[in-house]
């Protein structure tokens, strides 16, 4: 089954590079604390899940993504990480485990190239055939955002990236946790607000403040960068929405547990909805410190895109969550 594929600012696939490419060697919320190993511990947000409208009619939306229309779904109670997964606890999961993700096993994954410095241009294997902008550079990869100059040890409290939904799977089997559903993600990015387009209200800055980890610019060639940030930002980063969750827009994609489908909506019942059919896409949510009104506005709370299971990029994370 075919399925229209979101701009690729929003996912950029392995499928969808040029030949030059090398291949794979191997294919009303309230805080608690939950089990989990002892290396390891999450700020989880408890919610009592309940009704909501989920989706949306607005003109902002995309047709062709399967935002809507909206529809009231029931959720059933379940936790959810106020923050996305942090590169300090993907590392204890691969030093307890040996763990090696995807983009390792690959000896590359994709920057966006305006983070890419001059010596690690000269491994560039090749770039996006849909988005020239992205490039695949060799030794990319969770622990070398940028290639194999860069490094993380000052970007513990940042998004872990470079993880594909299956290095995030990896992570939810060690941790006892999951990756939420679409719809648990959106009841919990909207935080007790109904109908609105981020997850703070309609507008996109409250008192001329940024909210969020956007770009702000002319995309994909000048980023103003007036949010502070070009890339990643820390997780604790900006104004938590009315359940206490963090950069529920913006900053990271987020991998979400269903396969995509553009008739999600039209597809999936009413109740803890979720799409299990197989169509070779991953549903991911949030939006990305790329996105931009002019090209992906897809930092709205009921926006979607999607991705192959083993892509990997330097935008893209997760969060996780657990039943009640």
């Amino acid at each position: 089954m075919n399925h229209p594929i979101p701009k690729a600012c929003c996912s950029v696939s392995r499928q969808h590079t040029n030949d030059k490419l090398i291949q794979a060697a191997e294919p009303v919320a309230t805080r608690c604390t939950l089990g989990a190993p002892s290396s390891l511990r999450f700020d989880w947000v408890s919610l009592t899940g309940g009704t909501f409208e989920m989706g949306t009619n607005d003109s902002e939306g995309f047709p062709d993504d399967g935002e809507g229309p909206a529809r009231k779904i029931e959720i059933n109670p379940f936790y959810i990480s106020a923050y996305t997964v942090t590169n300090a606890q993907y590392q204890a999961f691969v030093e307890a485990t040996g763990y090696i993700t995807e983009a390792e096993k690959f000896g590359w994954s994709y920057v966006f190239h305006l983070l890419v410095s001059e010596e690690t241009r000269s491994k560039v294997k090749g770039s996006s055939q849909q988005a020239p902008w992205w490039l695949a550079v060799e030794g990319a990869n969770w622990r070398r955002p940028e290639g194999i100059e860069s490094g993380i040890t000052d970007r513990m409290d940042h998004p872990v990236v470079h993880v594909t939904w299956n290095d995030a799977i990896a992570f939810c089997k060690w941790s006892g946790t999951r990756l939420p559903s679409e719809a648990e993600w959106e009841y919990a990015a909207r935080g007790g607000l109904k109908g609105k387009r981020y997850p703070w209200g309609d507008k996109l800055k409250l008192d001329d403040q940024h909210m969020c980890n956007i770009w702000q610019g002319k995309f994909p060639v000048k980023n103003h960068a007036s949010d502070g940030y070009i890339d990643t930002a820390p997780v604790h980063t900006f104004e938590p929405n009315g359940y206490g969750l963090y950069q529920m827009a913006g900053n990271v994609w987020e991998w979400c547990a269903d396969w995509f489908s553009p008739a999600y909506h039209q597809q999936t019942q009413n109740v803890n909805p979720i799409f299990n059919i197989d169509t070779g896409h991953k549903s991911m949510r949030g939006g990305s410190y790329l996105c931009h009104r002019s090209y992906c506005n897809r930092y709205r709370v009921a926006a979607r895109s999607s991705n192959t299971p083993d892509s990997s990029s330097g935008h893209c994370g997760f969060r996780v969550a657990m039943d009640a």
